[in-house]
């Protein structure tokens, strides 16, 4: 982990944790980032995204951020729905909690808005 993400985490947390359980995962050279285990932001190459939707994006565009993009084999240029946070948001804690709040609900309609998983038929007897 490179010092500018332990910074990242150690602020989140900080203003994150009376709000509920949060906690980092490490994932694809980056972090993934949770509150009460829901997924609302990651960081890569030492920049915080948060998660964005219909309702919240254009906080994002008003404070000229942009969205996390990498380059696939397969698909090309992928664009995500995890927005830069802006550095004047990042460093104002009441503003952060909100911007991170906006990301909990377009998170929260993310994950309700995807249909369940049938369960895995499993093709052994035990």
């Amino acid at each position: 982990m490179t010092t500018k993400a332990h910074v990242i985490i150690a602020r989140l947390e900080a203003s994150l944790t009376p709000l509920g359980a949060f906690r980092s995962r490490a994932m694809f050279g980056g972090h993934g980032l949770y509150l009460n285990d829901l997924f609302f932001g990651l960081i890569a190459y030492d920049t915080l995204y948060l998660k964005t939707d219909e309702t919240n994006r254009s906080d994002y565009v008003k404070a000229h951020s942009k969205p996390f993009s990498f380059e696939s084999n397969r698909k090309g240029l992928v664009t995500t729905s995890y927005w830069q946070c802006p550095a004047e948001t990042f460093k104002d804690m009441r503003k952060l909690r909100r911007w991170v709040g906006k990301a909990l609900d377009a998170a929260r309609r993310a994950k309700s808005a995807k249909p369940k998983r049938a369960p895995r038929k499993k093709d052994f007897p035990f």
